[in-house]
């Protein structure tokens, strides 16, 4: 049995199945599971992004050897696009086959492939060969007959509908629509007039007709954000300052990566609303003199705003750096900045400094090169997110590396 934590050690956000039979919900707090860990021996591990990112990436780089169209749409899910493939590999399902096969093989994951007309098709059947043991782990749509398909769709209920939150699954259910094959008889016409376009498109596709498309390259986010809840309270402005400074030296890494400029930068601090005490909770938004992917002038927005909001005598639990205003850094606006060229920033010395400042960086190890103000990288830093059971990061660090014993 084990659990894996939330940040800060604080509640359980992924169960294994021993623990989910003896009753654990998601999002249990950890301090309340203790007991029940002792007599059950339920290991809880933090949460480890490193080895989690790299072990994602190891994923799409099998995927990719499938099919070039791919498009990775979380940490632990891609969409690829197989049609002209299939033929080579002697259908959906051996394909599906292969690539659980290899991934296990090479990387020790466990996946489910689901293969459909549709990205919404495709979930259902990734959704039934998770929970379907008949299927195995594959589930391919094209490969059933209609009455198959249509008797599967008939006992899903539509909550498990990719684009079906829990608000429209309870006006859905409301009218009587309670499965995914009820969903996709509604006339698009009355989805589109009560719920919109989007949930219109999901019945299309759920009909088979494909309306939303891969994006291999993701959009541009319009907004960029960084925000961390402390492991220790902080109570004074020179540990708030390194945080909200390291904030948002992330941010800017995120920014100049989509190759955009930010024009605003918003930043908040409060209290946790589950602690004794006098509660805090502010923000303020700087707008900058024209917008900027330096590190140093984000930074340096984010001190300002710090000073603007901060008060003595609080026990912080959180605070957090949001950029806004995002546009790409092909524009600028050099003219409005009267104490610097009017080259923008990204093409001049400063883009070349920040370029410099993140190859270094993505060579050596994040926070290998840093700004003073937010403090000495050498040793744990108070406010640093608390992470007491994390696991060894087996894939990038030379020291976790796992060896055995001949």
């Amino acid at each position: 049995p084990m659990v894996v934590l939330s940040n800060n050690d604080g509640c359980a956000v992924a169960r294994s199945n021993e623990v989910k039979a003896l009753g654990v919900k998601m999002g249990a707090p950890w301090f309340s599971l203790k007991d029940l860990a002792l007599q059950h021996g339920i290991q809880a591990l933090s949460s480890n992004y490193t080895l989690y990112a790299d072990m994602s990436q190891r994923v799409v780089d099998i995927l990719r050897d499938y099919t070039p169209d791919l498009e990775v749409y979380s940490i632990d899910e891609s969409f690829l696009r197989v049609e002209q493939v299939l033929p080579l590999h002697g259908g959906g399902v051996a394909l599906g086959r292969q690539m659980r096969q290899r991934i296990r093989q090479w990387t020790g994951l466990p996946v489910c492939v689901g293969i459909g007309p549709t990205k919404t098709l495709a979930k259902l059947a990734n959704h039934l060969a998770k929970k379907q043991a008949v299927f195995e782990g594959v589930c391919d749509l094209n490969a059933l007959s209609r009455p198959e398909r249509q008797d599967w769709m008939a006992q899903t209920e539509v909550r498990e509908v990719w684009g079906v939150g829990r608000q429209i699954g309870r006006q859905l259910r409301e009218l009587g629509v309670h499965t995914v094959l009820d969903l996709a008889r509604l006339p698009t016409a009355q989805v589109r007039q009560r719920w919109g376009v989007v949930l219109e498109r999901t019945v299309r596709e759920l009909q088979g007709e494909p309306c939303i498309g891969l994006e291999q390259a993701p959009p541009p986010k319009q907004q960029i954000a960084c925000t961390r809840s402390f492991g220790q309270a902080v109570t004074t402005l020179a540990l708030l300052n390194e945080a909200v400074s390291e904030f948002a030296s992330r941010a800017a890494e995120k920014l100049r990566a989509q190759h955009s400029v930010a024009g605003q930068l918003l930043v908040f601090a409060h209290t946790s609303a589950f602690r004794p005490g006098p509660r805090f909770a502010r923000s303020t938004t700087v707008s900058l003199r024209r917008p900027s992917a330096d590190t140093r002038t984000l930074v340096q927005a984010a001190l300002a705003g710090v000073a603007h909001i901060y008060e003595p005598g609080f026990a912080l639990s959180k605070a957090g750096v949001m950029l806004l205003d995002l546009m790409p850094d092909t524009h600028g606006q050099g003219e409005l900045d009267f104490d610097a060229a009017t080259e923008p920033a990204h093409s001049g010395p400063q883009g070349r400094l920040m370029q410099a400042f993140d190859q270094l960086n993505d060579r050596f190890g994040r926070g290998t090169v840093h700004l003073g103000s937010t403090g000495a990288s050498d040793g744990p830093r108070r406010w640093a997110m608390r992470q007491e059971r994390l696991s060894p990061q087996y894939t990038t660090r030379w020291s976790d590396l796992p060896w055995a014993r001949a």
